[in-house]
């Protein structure tokens, strides 16, 4: 973190900060500058409960915001954090939270980011996710990185904040900017915005630009949106939707842009019939009671609920790993080959996955916890005709055999089921490990639109509720999430930034 971009506080107003953090509560003065993000930045992030979910500051924040002044519209002067697998212009690295990258300062923005900067958007800095997007291991810990430490949940310090876009998810939770931006392959945005307790939406895959984000999968990796409310996460996807050229996947993202705001305060459920996939539920008794109150609250509001037996054929799980290692292998070669050599700055330039698998072993603290097994499966992982195979029959389990046909059998509009179970504890020396609830790889591998809302919590632990749509049915999918999120009666819990049970 830049010590000039923290030179903004002081110790009153710091103080005066943490005191509401613990409280839950945000000061109305700190809620839409940058000074005051910085100073609660200081007082919970790097001090008091050390979340540790932003991982450098941009210290051009405040002539960003000097200059959003004389811009108009509902995102003018609005300060956002972005997951550090993404370039933004700043004086930032792009560090994919790898050593590697510590000196990744290209100078570009992604494309997506020009439409926030001219909305008026200001970008306060970067926040700490799961390195390399959770792909180098099946035994790391959510919110790791060599570069970031171990982010931490605000809601339970001593818990699970999800992954990949661990930073952003408690960041967000923690008042640290007015929204977040994450990216997702599968679970990496919806996941840690239901741990969080925060609004998560992953957009159809093409509806925003992925050139310039470090990639694994093009097939399934998407940009999106993380705040607080419905309405905020439809404003941000307002200036980050649109076509690329460099990207292949947006060719029809102009076509599908729309007002993805407009109605939002007055969409309702009324009628709407919604499949609820019970085999996403899991046998928690506590999350099964959350989940029916979430039943409950949707049915008062006029929607009509319909049970679907599913169960996701375990051969579409298997065939997506085999996509991920394949694209891992060549789009993150393709990445690292359009870095500058600059980016490098004590290393030899990296251009390929082999390249960054030489570097782990030479830099025994990227291995300190976990391995590299995933990106060793991925290097070997070079039968293109298994690829082609696995993608198609992934992608048709998911998509024409999944998603389309359960909506179309059963007549209706939306998917719903719990998104995530509740935070389970941070174990470096084990890994992630938690009980099995939600559907939301259905949505990632066919590249749907997923968005969860909270809906209350287990324990003090939150939960989201996820509602998944067809593919480019993106408003209708926000229009389904802030009706519910009015029709809503379960307390939304508010950070502790305790650990659990204290």
């Amino acid at each position: 973190m830049s010590s000039s971009a923290t030179g903004h506080t002081t110790k009153a107003i710091s103080a005066v900060l943490l005191a509401a953090t613990a409280l839950g509560a945000m000061p109305a003065h700190a809620q839409e500058s940058v000074s005051s993000y910085l100073a609660r930045i200081k007082a919970s992030d790097k001090a008091g409960p050390k979340i540790n979910a932003v991982i450098a500051l941009n210290p051009d924040a405040a002539k960003a915001e000097a200059a959003a002044k004389g811009v108009t519209g509902p995102l003018a002067g609005k300060v956002i954090l972005v997951k550090d697998n993404i370039e933004t212009a700043d004086p930032l690295p792009t560090t994919a939270g790898s050593l590697l990258l510590k000196d990744n300062r290209t100078g570009r923005d992604a494309p997506f980011m020009l439409g926030l900067r001219a909305a008026g958007v200001v970008v306060l800095g970067k926040t700490n996710l799961s390195e390399w997007a959770n792909m180098r291991s099946g035994q790391s810990s959510s919110g790791w990185s060599a570069v970031g430490g171990q982010t931490r949940n605000p809601h339970a310090l001593d818990r699970s904040p999800c992954g990949s876009s661990s930073g952003s998810g408690a960041a967000i939770a923690a008042g640290m900017a007015w929204a977040a931006i994450g990216s997702e392959t599968d679970g990496s945005i919806t996941c840690p915005a239901s741990l969080n307790g925060i609004v998560g939406f992953k957009p159809t895959v093409g509806m925003i630009s992925r050139t310039h984000v470090v990639p694994i999968s093009h097939s399934q990796d998407t940009v999106g949106p993380m705040t607080t409310s419905v309405q905020d996460a439809a404003l941000m996807l307002n200036a980050m939707a649109g076509s690329d050229p460099a990207d292949a996947a947006t060719t029809e993202a102009d076509a599908h842009k729309t007002d993805f705001a407009a109605g939002l305060a007055a969409a309702s459920l009324k009628g709407v019939r919604l499949g609820v996939l019970r085999g996403g539920v899991g046998s928690n008794p506590k999350v099964i009671a959350l989940f029916e109150k979430a039943l409950a609250d949707l049915k008062a509001a006029g929607a009509v609920l319909v049970d679907l037996d599913y169960t996701p054929p375990a051969e579409m799980g298997r065939d997506e790993y085999t996509v991920l290692l394949y694209e891992l292998r060549t789009d993150l070669a393709a990445y690292l080959q359009s870095v500058p050599a600059s980016s490098f700055k004590d290393t030899p330039p990296a251009r390929t996955l082999a390249d960054a698998i030489a570097f782990n072993k030479a830099h025994p603290e990227e291995l300190k916890w976990f391995g590299q097994d995933s990106f060793e499966e991925a290097e070997a992982m070079t039968d293109t005709a298994v690829y082609t195979k696995a993608r198609a029959n992934s992608l048709r389990l998911a998509g024409a055999d999944g998603i389309d046909k359960l909506l179309a059998d059963n007549r209706v509009s939306f998917l719903i089921a719990p998104t995530a179970p509740p935070a389970w504890a941070i174990d470096l020396v084990t890994g992630d490990h938690s009980i099995d609830v939600g559907m939301g790889s259905l949505a990632a591998i066919a590249g749907y639109p997923h968005l969860t809302v909270p809906m209350g919590a287990v324990e003090g632990l939150p939960m989201g509720l996820s509602i998944m749509g067809a593919k480019w049915d993106d408003k209708r999918v926000l229009e389904a999430g802030a009706a519910y999120e009015r029709a809503r009666t379960v307390p939304v819990p508010k950070p502790s930034l305790k650990r659990w049970g204290e």
